[in-house]
């Protein structure tokens, strides 16, 4: 099999030749750019850039030599965008070392350190003194609803995961957009065997907390319903005609459509069942019909922390793929998600244990945990080997290598 092949078996639930891997396909199944730095070191790879393509998070953008050498099976449509050195300036990362931002990315340092992104003159993020993420500051519903949503895509415009969106979409008011997403996505299916996924977001939840604030849009799915059901369709409407584009644009080229809404906490979900049934699964399968009917992609969630409560319904909504899988939140036990969901869902993550494990175990730890993570989660396809969310800063690149060498052992 190549790697499109080894990826779709396994999300049909086809145990494929060997299990397919991913790192940086999406930018919550990445690399944090000081691992990713260290790692290159490790390798004793000198050529080419620390690519920060996502500049929120401050993930890299895995290039071939790293996709090669551990054997990445699908990777971003975003890569084929701001592929010209004028399309990236130099910066300093958080622990000194040297990296690239996108040229349009520019944020203020501070006098206390910290960095500033601006739009319109606003501060919108900010990323504290030796820090590796920028944080939301701007809530443009903070105070309280709008009587109408007319200026609602205005708005979204302002908060940091649309203002400063990685890539493609950080080309997405170009004239042209839609013609280049088509036809670098078509250059990039042509030269590589990789799987392709497009990151189309159409969050519901997450952006009623971008919008409101975390703690008020909390309260609002219980107190303010209404308000909240008119602001989900108002949300619809955008997405859906997003959507439209992107499936008329790549629906035909590429694999993998991943949509995002974190709905976990580590104690469960945010929300009950019934509420989740009520307010967001209608948008939910909505979403996925409109993928399932008008193109061939397989469409993949996001969602963070315990979510188990919710995983009958959110199956039922349509999804193909769930990830991370963070088996550390309760109820997240991996032999009970694969006896429960594995002929139902493909499990993208789960592999290996970001909190307690990769980050601080011994080479040996990770490769015992991560082989007994697989033997869990691969039987019968139905699983795509990642970590639970992204590589974070201090991983040791020792432990990196070693999860993929595991990996790569069992299936040898």
């Amino acid at each position: 099999m190549n790697s499109r092949q080894r990826v779709l078996a396994a999300i049909n639930h086809q145990e494929p030749d060997r299990i397919p891997i991913d790192m940086g396909a999406t930018p919550s199944s990445g690399i944090s750019a000081i691992a990713y730095t260290n790692l290159k070191k490790h390798l004793n790879i000198n050529t080419g850039n620390t690519r920060i393509y996502d500049v929120v998070q401050q993930l890299a953008q895995p290039e071939e030599v790293i996709l090669d050498t551990f054997g990445i099976d699908a990777v971003d449509i975003g890569r084929s965008f701001n592929d010209r050195g004028t399309d990236w300036h130099d910066t300093t990362m958080a622990d000194g070392q040297k990296a690239q931002y996108p040229a349009w990315f520019k944020p203020e340092k501070q006098p206390d350190g910290s960095y500033l992104a601006y739009v319109g003159g606003k501060p919108i993020a900010r990323m504290p003194a030796g820090g590796t993420f920028f944080d939301q500051t701007y809530f443009p519903y903070i105070d309280g609803y709008p009587d109408n949503f007319e200026g609602l895509s205005r708005e979204m415009g302002k908060i940091l995961w649309a203002a400063l969106a990685h890539s493609p979409w950080d080309h997405a008011g170009e004239a042209d957009f839609w013609k280049q997403l088509r036809e670098r996505t078509i250059n990039l299916r042509q030269s590589t065997d990789r799987a392709l996924v497009v990151v189309c977001g159409c969050n519901l939840f997450e952006w009623g907390t971008f919008l409101r604030r975390m703690d008020n849009f909390l309260m609002d799915v219980f107190v303010q319903q209404e308000q909240v059901k008119a602001l989900l369709e108002a949300l619809m409407e955008i997405h859906l005609t997003t959507l439209e584009k992107v499936c008329q644009a790549v629906g035909d080229v590429a694999d993998i459509l991943r949509f995002g809404d974190d709905l976990g906490m580590d104690s469960g979900p945010f929300m009950s069942p019934q509420i989740y049934r009520e307010l967001f699964k209608p948008h939910h399968t909505r979403l996925n019909e409109y993928v399932h009917k008008n193109s061939r992609m397989k469409t993949y969630i996001h969602s963070c922390g315990s979510i188990y409560q919710l995983m009958p319904d959110m199956i039922e909504a349509g999804y193909d793929v769930f990830n991370p899988i963070q088996t550390n939140c309760a109820d997240m036990d991996p032999l009970k998600l694969k006896k429960e969901f594995g002929r139902d869902i493909t499990f993208w993550g789960g592999g290996c244990d970001t909190r307690s494990i990769l980050n601080t175990a011994s080479p040996q730890e990770v490769k015992d945990h991560v082989r007994q993570r697989i033997e869990i989660l691969s039987p019968g396809g139905g699983f795509v080997f990642n970590t639970v969310h992204n590589i974070l800063p201090e991983v040791p690149p020792e432990n990196i290598v070693a999860m993929f060498e595991a990996v790569h052992e069992y299936s040898s």
